[in-house]
This record gives structure tokens, sequence and C-alpha cells, in this order.
């Protein structure tokens, strides 16, 4: 897989987008600037933009990646749209298979198709993650965080309610794999052996990639199936590099792929310089609370209303991973914290993400990382 900026020797970069909906903002405005940010990564050079999915969630709109993803794709022409990710816990795979299906026939070429585990039985017990938080040549993996209270929270409850058909249950995630595989493929056989072919889906020539936090199902899933792999820094800083390391240790070579294809999400703010980025991403500690709370993320604040958000030390403390973890600065701060992060965990791909208030700050935050990414690529090339 090559890179997405014409004559650079680094590893593309690619955008992960929420729709996120601002305060002051409605659901049709952050629809309309994921499109108009989308059109702008294209341009800029970006490999890939993948669509998020979350549900009950007053501050995103991004609640359908295949509805998104064909709004994103006839907007743009060349640049990859996919899914980050499907949550395959409430989904069939002939729904996603025959969803993707539509999108390839309709944009062929072009859609990456990522598969998240979300909400269904673990097959293997999580690895613990580090117990003290520690810096590996310059990058900070903190403590792993613990969702289990989040999972318990009443939202959580609510939202698999809603998702689910009453009384259904979710296969094993391996399973839900090897069935979208299978279908895609034209090789999959019901439980009493009888031959069946989604159309549209099979023979779709989607990209299939596995979301994953951890050194988990979804690590060593992707690996043992020969799948590309994202591992989420942005989502779970403190156990990305055991999730790439089982990838790695598990994988077995595939028609999809030769050798482990690791792309690694992390959250940035750019801005021409350290002071204005900081207040861009001033908003994101109040964001990232109303999250890790179980009350759903709230809509985005400016930066005079996150200032005065009321968080006490506990409630900083709930949050203090992803707030430090966050790639905030001018561009080459934070180009060159990206590049410590792809040394680290060996990537082959990056995915960024970014919130800020007001959407041309979105924008310009795009814009002046692909100019920094591309100039230290040239001069590399020209050493």
């Amino acid at each position: 897989m090559s890179s997405g900026f014409p004559g650079t020797s680094h590893v593309p970069l690619s955008v992960l987008d929420l729709a996120p909906i601002v305060a002051g903002s409605s659901v049709a405005e952050a629809l309309h600037n994921t499109v108009d940010l989308a059109r702008h990564a294209e341009r800029q050079g970006y490999r890939r933009y993948w669509l998020a999915e979350h549900h009950l969630n007053p501050g995103v709109a991004g609640a359908s990646p295949p509805l998104l993803i064909q709004a994103v794709a006839q907007a743009t022409s060349s640049i990859r749209v996919g899914s980050g990710a499907v949550q395959t816990g409430h989904r069939t795979a002939l729904s996603v298979v025959e969803e993707f299906g539509i999108l390839d026939a309709l944009y062929p070429g072009r859609i990456d198709l990522g598969l998240g585990r979300s909400g269904g039985p673990r097959t293997r017990d999580e690895p613990p993650g580090p117990a003290e938080e520690r810096v590996v040549d310059g990058v900070l993996i903190p403590r792993r965080f613990s969702i289990g209270g989040l999972l318990r929270s009443p939202r959580f409850r609510a939202q698999l309610e809603l998702l689910r058909q009453p009384g259904a249950t979710t296969p094993a995630y391996d399973r839900i794999v090897d069935d979208v595989l299978d279908l895609l493929a034209g090789r999959y056989r019901s439980s009493q052996g009888v031959e069946v072919h989604a159309v549209p889906g099979e023979g779709a020539g989607v990209e299939p990639w596995v979301l994953g936090s951890s050194g988990g199902d979804s690590a060593v899933v992707a690996g043992e199936r020969g799948l590309a792999f994202a591992a989420n820094y942005h989502v779970s800083p403190g156990t990305v590099l055991e999730a790439v390391d089982a990838y790695r240790e598990a994988f077995r070579p595939s028609p999809h792929l030769r050798a482990p294809h690791v792309m690694v999400s992390v959250d940035v703010v750019v801005a021409e310089d350290d002071a204005t980025a900081r207040e861009l991403a001033t908003g994101y500690e109040p964001w990232v609370h109303s999250i890790r709370t179980g009350a759903g993320a709230i809509p985005f604040p400016d930066p005079v209303a996150a200032a005065a958000y009321p968080l006490s030390d506990e409630d900083r403390a709930l949050v203090a991973d992803r707030v430090r973890t966050r790639f905030v600065g001018a561009p080459a701060t934070v180009a060159e914290r990206l590049e410590a992060l792809q040394r680290v965990t060996g990537a082959d791909e990056l995915l960024v993400t970014t919130i800020t208030h007001r959407h041309e700050d979105r924008v310009a935050s795009q814009a002046l990382l692909a100019q920094e990414w591309a100039a230290r690529a040239r001069t590399r090339l020209a050493s």
C-alpha cells in the first residue's frame, strides 16, 4: 500500500471523522461540514476518509457509516472512503456485505470496510495493559482505562435495547468476520450447508479492515485472517502497543495481505502556533468527560464555555489519558509527535481525527498538517 502524498517517503495520513455536532449548531450543519471536510482532505492528499459509528450522543451525528460514506464518496472523486468502524455487535454479516456491496458498485475501488467488535461476546481475555504509565521513545503510554463503568451505564444499556432485536444474541467476533469474508468471496454456506450468494456484495472490491483497542479479540482475529488492522491510540492510548504486537504475532498471510499492515489513530489539533492550537483544543476535556461518564458526547463547546465547564480533580483524572495523548500544536510540533508515534508502533499509516468548535479551524488544522507532512517527506527525499 503506497503513500497517498505524491512524492513522499512518509507513511500516508488519513482522516477519521465522527461528524461532530458543536454547541449552537445542528445535525444538518454537522453533516454538511463532514462532506466539506472530506472534499478538503482529498485536495490536501489524505489517503482515506473514514466515518465512525456512534449512537445516542447529542454531540455526534455519525450514526450510520454507510450513509455517510455514500455522501462523502459522491462529493469526492478519488479518496478512499470507509467505516471506522461498523459496529458488528448489532449487525448481521449479510446486512453489512449488502450495504458495502452497493457502495462498491457505485464507487468501485474506493470503499474500505472497517469492522469493529462492539458489544459481542469475548472469546479470549483482554490483556491487562500497563500497570503504570510510561514514555516510549517520546510517546506517552498511559495506564489502561477500564471501560467497565461505561458499559454499565444506563445510556449504554438503552442503546443495546434499541439497536438489537428483542432476544437477539451476537455471535462471537471471529464468526462475524468469517461470515463477512465468506459472503464477499462467494464461499458462504449456511448451517444446513446451503450455498447462498450476497447480491449485491459478492465479489465486491471493498478493502476489509479490523479496528481494535487492545490485544484481545480484534487484534488476534485481524492477524489470523490476514487483514489490515487499525489500532485506536486516540480511544485507548494505554493499550496501543499490546494491540499492534498481538496483531503482528497472530498474523498469517492471506489473499488480502502478504504481510501485516497497521494504521494507528490519534487525536490532533494543528494551528499556526502552539498557543492557538491549545486554545482551539480547550473543549476536548469536557467533551471526553461526557463520553467517559456514560452520558454521551455533549455538543462540542467553544473555548470560553469549555474553560468555564465545572470539572473536579476526579473528573480530570477520568480523562487525563486521552487529554495528555492528544497531539496539539503548530504543524512542526504535531508532525514530530506523529513521527514518534509511527516509529514506536511501526505504523504503515496514520489516521488523524480532529474536533474543534469552528469548522474552519478543523479545515485549517487538516491543511496545515498535510502541508507540513508533505514538506518533511520532500526534505527526506532530497537528502
